[in-house]
């Protein structure tokens, strides 16, 4: 099966529908290719239609924002200017000759191979949580921050009764007051950073008084359904047999070191953990997009959110963590830039420089929240040498330091031949920071031909160009 598109817009998130309405407003044909079965990404995930969600905002802020845009979608699909395809799980694109190749799998069994033929590109392929590995993470009953939200927001069922909410960033506030306020009992939320970080960033932070509001907003509902905050504590170590029974946390100081006599057990069914979120660069590396020279983990791209392949832009938190809002206006100006360079659509400059303005604010917020919201420093050494840090693969940290020390790795590639550490199904997503940290090595990004596992079936069947 082969679409025609102008434009194909990877994710519907909040910048893949910003971009796809900014273009398609503009007389551009979009082709919006989603893996969920309906558009809002994580942050505007909703209720599966089979569940008859009642009041489905009371899971969401910023709702409002979101209808305009489902609105808009559904205007635009209606029109016949944008083609929306769910479930469809992008695992490559192609530049040809005159056009560029989207390779997806269609279907839960993701067994049948589609193709999006288009004459650009748009990657808003969001970001995925940071999780570093502690003794016992393993444990059923350990999940995600974001995997207990997904939950709740996508299947409106709780992952526990009694969760304890840890790691370090912004995300764990939204989990907390959402799990509390569906009905679970929160009986902590561990925070690594200190406090102390945000002011020192206060100038900046300042800069944005909507987000400050919001974070307000947060406090009074962990105030409203009595959860303890601790900040500066980090978890220990998770116990249990068959699953999570408790979890031990501890207070820390400003060097990462434990303050000794702070540990205390904490008995709960549920630890949702995550330190912050990374960019999904996956398809922009098949591509051969460069990426940031800061940290190498990001796509990078210009005023007009284009990349250095021409042809292809990119938004959203593929091109760094910023949240809904800055994706929201990167898809906005990626979208009007598409029109433009492409297809001639006379700019509007003041509607550009407004989403200007706002994008290089957010900016500077979201830089100076990523450095308050740093992982807990010391965290690599106090993992146990039998502690399992690549899951797909079960290689424990002792094996990442023989990798490193006696047998002398350098760099992440050498220690995943040695050890088999990102080998596995996730292709080192879930670990590779995790090895980084414990090894000292850069994580650097590994430019894979597939974003995902593909049948050998479906790639028999391409076409040759």
């Amino acid at each position: 099966m082969t679409e025609r598109a102008h434009l194909a817009v990877v994710g519907a998130g909040p910048a893949g529908l910003a971009g796809a309405l900014a273009a398609a407003a503009r007389g551009v044909r979009v082709t919006l290719v989603d893996a969920a079965d309906q558009a809002g990404g994580q942050f505007y995930r909703q209720p599966a239609r089979a569940l008859g969600a009642r009041r489905p905002e009371a899971l969401h802020h910023q709702w409002r924002t979101w209808e305009r845009l489902r609105h808009g979608l559904d205007r635009h699909i209606s029109a016949g200017r944008v083609t929306h395809l769910t479930d469809h799980h992008v695992w490559c694109v192609r530049p040809g000759s005159t056009s560029f190749a989207v390779h997806a799998l269609r279907g839960p069994a993701q067994e049948q191979g589609v193709t999006v033929r288009a004459d650009a590109v748009l990657l808003a392929t969001g970001g995925y949580e940071r999780v570093l590995p502690f003794p016992g993470w393993t444990l059923p009953g350990v999940v995600t921050a974001g995997g207990a939200q997904a939950m709740l927001k996508g299947g409106l069922v709780l992952p526990g009764r009694r969760v304890v909410v840890a790691g370090t960033g912004p995300l764990l506030l939204p989990v907390a007051t959402g799990l509390a306020a569906a009905g679970a009992r929160v009986v902590a939320l561990a925070e690594s950073a200190d406090p102390r970080a945000l002011l020192r960033r206060a100038p900046a932070l300042a800069a944005q008084p909507g987000k400050l509001a919001e974070g307000a907003w947060y406090a009074g509902q962990l105030v409203r359904h009595k959860v303890r905050t601790l900040p500066r504590h980090i978890v220990v170590e998770a116990h249990g047999t068959e699953r999570l029974e408790a979890v031990t946390l501890a207070a820390v100081d400003r060097t990462g070191r434990i303050r000794p006599g702070s540990a205390r057990r904490i008995p709960c069914d549920t630890l949702a953990v995550g330190h912050g979120m990374l960019p999904h660069t996956d398809l922009a590396e098949t591509l051969g997009c460069a990426l940031s020279e800061a940290d190498g983990t990001a796509v990078r791209v210009d005023d007009e959110q284009r990349t250095d392949v021409p042809g292809v832009w990119a938004a959203g938190e593929t091109t760094g963590i910023g949240g809904a809002a800055l994706a929201l206006a990167e898809g906005h100006i990626a979208g009007r830039s598409i029109a433009t360079r492409l297809y001639g659509t006379a700019p509007d400059p003041r509607s550009w420089a407004a989403a200007a303005r706002a994008r290089t604010r957010l900016r500077t917020f979201f830089t100076a929240l990523e450095a308050a919201y740093a992982p807990p420093a010391g965290w690599a050494e106090r993992l146990t040498d039998d502690t399992v840090v690549c899951r797909c693969e079960e290689v424990t940290a002792g094996a990442v330091r023989t990798a490193t020390g006696s047998l002398g790795a350098g760099d992440l590639r050498t220690v995943k031949l040695l050890t088999r550490a990102g080998m596995g199904w996730c292709q080192g997503r879930m670990c590779a920071p995790a090895v980084a940290g414990l090894t000292g090595c850069p994580l650097t990004a590994g430019r894979r031909p597939f974003a995902r596992p593909v049948p050998l079936g479906v790639l028999a069947g391409l076409p040759d160009d």
